[in-house]
């Protein structure tokens, strides 16, 4: 229940709001994109172009593709690469599919910074999860680092130890942590277990340094899983 902002006119049918538009705005979580896309999809004219901004995999978005191309519309899918909330239509974004372009032309006029990220559907959505691998994998290590801290007692000097050691990071050290875990998968392995044990017993589940133990085993086994790094 929120205020209907001004030049946005409300509808309860889908089908009355996509009526005569050339480009429509599926703004959804993953789980209802799909029922976004087919609700109205005989009313969407033929030729319109369907942009779906849900934060979904691939192969739903090559899915939304295949559905809009059946029903003679374009397609593409938009991957949103910052908080909406304080920047609105310009918040940056990456477009792919068959009408990124079409996509592009239209909202970049209008003040969206948007980049065409490939003619293939799922490209945008790809680079975004790809990212998200480490901005929510970074926030989930962080809360679980302090949540362990604030049982220890050491709450303070355990956040200005993150926030120092993020503060510094660069090429070289984010370089460093991939390369030396192979040199080192074996002494890395024990210290993460030996924190797991520390992180039980001060009651707080160490599910993030589990799944640290889990990948240290699999590079100490087979060194050669590491990634190989751009110049």
């Amino acid at each position: 229940d929120v205020a209907t902002p001004p030049g946005v006119k409300r509808h309860d049918d889908p089908r009355a709001a996509v009526a005569g538009a050339d480009l429509v705005l599926g703004i959804t979580t993953a789980a209802d994109a799909a029922t976004a896309l087919t609700q109205a999809l005989d009313a969407i004219p033929g030729g319109a172009v369907y942009a779906d901004q849900a934060t979904a995999s691939a192969g739903l978005q090559r899915r939304l593709a295949a559905i809009a191309a059946d029903a003679g519309l374009g397609f593409t899918d938009v991957a949103l690469m910052s908080p909406v909330p304080g920047t609105g239509l310009r918040t940056p974004a990456l477009a792919s599919g068959p009408s990124a372009r079409a996509f592009v032309a239209t909202m970049a006029p209008l003040g969206m910074p948007v980049e065409h990220a490939g003619d293939e559907s799922g490209m945008a959505a790809t680079r975004k999860l790809l990212r998200s691998v480490v901005m929510k994998g970074l926030a989930a290590v962080v809360i679980e680092s302090m949540l362990a801290a604030e049982a220890a007692g050491l709450t303070d000097e355990t956040w200005d130890n993150i926030v120092g050691q993020l503060s510094e990071a660069d090429d070289a050290l984010i370089r460093r942590l991939v390369t030396g875990t192979g040199d080192h998968a074996a002494r890395r392995l024990h210290e993460m277990e030996a924190t797991a044990e520390l992180l039980t017993d001060l009651g707080v589940e160490p599910t993030m340094t589990r799944a640290t133990v889990a990948q240290l085993q699999h590079v100490a086994a087979d060194p050669s899983a590491l990634p190989g790094l751009p110049d």
